[in-house]
């Protein structure tokens, strides 16, 4: 069946608590999405925010941020008293002043919670939780510094001596109260979204952080020095978005030993993330296939060779022990053959990208097994797209776009419609695309770090609630 989704990332929905959250912003928001028509809700990964505030570069792929924690619902929960707003009009996030805000409400509220059956399930559910709330203690502890930065004795976790964990028990018990919350909080609107017919695309980086839980606990899984310091690092030699490539610096997999203990690393982390998604879309998927290997003295992307990776060893081992499991391949860049072939082999939808793939000569005859989308997080707004194409191109977009029947008074609109008119099984809009915005929203460019990456969000649902007419519309006329 055809059905069309939405991209909207949690942290940008509107809040009084100057980030999305999973409060009563995101009920509001899937109420929405279910008027307009949408079947699926897509949204980056929520895990702990690490360099950058990118959701790519995490403390851990299972724990979450706390940001995404509701400080309403706390009161709720009888934990608080109450709570101010706090930037509550912002269209911008500010990362640390959010951090210090939400921080004290959080310390009162552990300091208001007894622990519970609840609680005590939680925790023997989720065995992972104990070891990232002493990762990240030490963490504290030490600064922020990454791990292979601490004190001989603190750098492996299986040696940390008693006496050092139950100095930091109080601290170590209250990031586990935090996931607590996380989960609890996310578990509710899943299931309510689930409850409107709408299904949540969640997403998996295909590398982990240096600086995570995920390879202080699992050094032998990544190539590194007698030090923990990588030797090899992740990335993508030059293409579209950068002229050196991109040196993403996340350490590289050691495959070799991942192979022999039949990717348990990955089973886990893959299964983890399934609990909490209805889809799971894997980023950078090609590095299944092959991925781009550069050696960590070098300061760009340039230097570096493909190396083969295991991928049909992988899959086959993962659909044996997950067969029902709904994956989509992010196979987006400068792909070899062998890509699609290993996509295909496991009939993995794969992506299109309006923004990439536009001609105003001829239509794109999509496959069914595919998504497209008018653009991701990755890509500018349409309309700034659109803005730096020639007179040329721009005349002969609309011509082609008119002649095919996209005759919107909007030249976006029509984008979308034809988005939308695709033979391909789901079709996404961006959220900055529907609200037809500018440059200055554009979630993140590819190849930067930091400000204004990753900070958009929108002031309220106004904007969106008033589009849903002509977005409804669109998705009737399209038969999704």
């Amino acid at each position: 069946m055809r059905k069309s989704g939405i991209l909207m990332p949690i942290a940008s929905l509107p809040s009084k608590q100057g980030i999305g959250d999973f409060g009563a912003s995101a009920y509001e928001f899937a109420q929405l999405i279910k008027k307009s028509g949408f079947k699926l809700w897509q949204i980056l990964p929520l895990n702990a925010l690490g360099y950058g505030n990118s959701p790519y570069q995490c403390y851990s792929s299972k724990a979450m941020d706390e940001l995404y924690i509701n400080l309403d619902m706390l009161c709720d929960d009888g934990l608080l008293a109450g709570v101010e707003e706090f930037q509550d009009d912002s269209t911008s996030i500010q990362y640390d002043e959010v951090r210090v805000f939400k921080n004290k409400y959080l310390k009162e509220a552990y300091s208001n919670f007894k622990p519970n059956d609840e609680y005590e399930l939680f925790l023997k559910n989720n065995t992972w939780v104990r070891r990232y709330a002493l990762f990240v203690t030490l963490k504290k502890q030490n600064k922020m510094l990454c791990w292979n930065e601490w004190d001989i004795e603190l750098r492996n976790p299986d040696l940390i001596k008693d006496e050092i964990i139950n100095q930091y028990k109080d601290e170590i018990e209250y990031e586990c109260f935090i996931q607590y919350l996380l989960l609890k909080q996310w578990n509710a609107l899943r299931e309510y979204v689930n409850g409107l017919g709408i299904e949540i695309m969640g997403d998996i980086p295909f590398y982990v952080g240096l600086d995570s839980d995920d390879v202080w606990s699992n050094q032998n899984q990544f190539l590194l020095d007698e030090e923990g310091h990588p030797t090899f690092v992740a990335g993508v030699p030059p293409d579209y978005f950068s002229e050196v490539g991109q040196r993403w610096g996340n350490p590289i997999y050691n495959w070799e030993l991942m192979e022999q203990e039949s990717f348990a690393f990955w089973m886990d982390r893959l299964e983890y993330t399934s609990t909490l998604f209805d889809v799971v879309r894997i980023d950078h998927f090609r590095a299944f296939d092959t991925y781009w290997k550069i050696p960590s003295t070098c300061p760009t992307a340039i230097e570096g060779e493909w190396i083969e990776a295991p991928g049909y060893k992988f899959f086959d081992t993962l659909f044996r022990n997950y067969p029902d499991m709904k994956i989509v391949a992010e196979d987006l860049g400068m792909m070899r053959p062998e890509v699609y072939d290993l996509r295909d082999h496991y009939n993995l939808m794969g992506m299109r990208i309006v923004q990439y793939s536009w001609n105003s000569r001829h239509m794109s005859q999509d496959r069914e097994n595919l998504l497209i989308y008018t653009g991701t997080h990755d890509n500018e707004p349409m309309r700034s797209w659109f803005g730096n194409m020639s007179r040329e191109e721009k005349i002969k977009s609309r011509q082609y776009l008119r002649r095919h029947g996209f005759k919107q008074p909007r030249i976006i609109d029509s984008f979308i419609e034809y988005t939308l008119a695709s033979n391909a099984r789901i079709a996404i809009l961006s959220m900055v695309d529907i609200l037809n915005c500018k440059i200055d929203c554009r979630i993140n460019a590819p190849g930067t770090v930091g400000s204004p990456n990753w900070e958009w969000k929108m002031k309220n649902h106004d904007e969106f609630r008033s589009r849903i007419p002509t977005i409804k519309r669109q998705i009737q006329r399209t038969k999704r």
